[in-house]
């Protein structure tokens, strides 16, 4: 690998991250707003005479309401673990933190954000515990690995 490549990749890693802090904020945002909807709904349900309607109301929204707190707590545990890894900070193993590149694709270990686009190429954010990292991690560049029955080299690791 260049040093231009090397440097590329290191400008590339910060946009990785930020773009997986984006996507955990927007999660952490949506509950939050989901969370609100429905204690708004539940303190709107109005006593009738037809009291089990009230009451079935009232369950639903909590019941909204708790399922959404379980999301919430999920995103903000992903937010916590993406704060602690320094883009910053080169790799030379599979690890959270690292940009992996392979014979399969390219991945940033962080969280499972999916497929994100920079500057036109694209690249798989996976958490640790993803199979893929899994079968990968510790390895080294130039080393290989078996995923799902076929080997996988890994070309260069920052």
């Amino acid at each position: 690998m260049t040093n231009t490549t090397t440097e590329v990749t290191f400008q590339i890693k910060p946009q990785l991250h930020a773009l997986c802090l984006a996507y955990v904020q927007e999660r952490i945002d949506a509950c939050q707003a989901a969370i609100r909807a429905a204690q708004e709904s539940a303190n709107s349900e109005t006593k009738s005479s037809a009291g089990d309607k009230y009451e079935t109301g009232r369950a639903m929204a909590q019941n909204e309401r708790d399922r959404n707190a379980i999301q919430l707590q999920q995103a903000q545990q992903l937010q916590g673990e993406l704060q602690r890894i320094n883009p910053a900070l080169p790799c030379d193993t599979v690890r959270p933190g690292a940009l992996v590149r392979t014979s399969m694709g390219t991945f940033y270990l962080g969280i499972s954000a999916g497929k994100l686009t920079v500057e036109e190429q694209d690249y798989f954010a996976v958490s640790a515990a993803a199979p893929v990292a899994a079968a990968l991690a510790g390895k080294r560049a130039g080393e290989a690995a078996t995923f799902n029955g076929k080997p996988v080299r890994i070309e260069d690791i920052t």
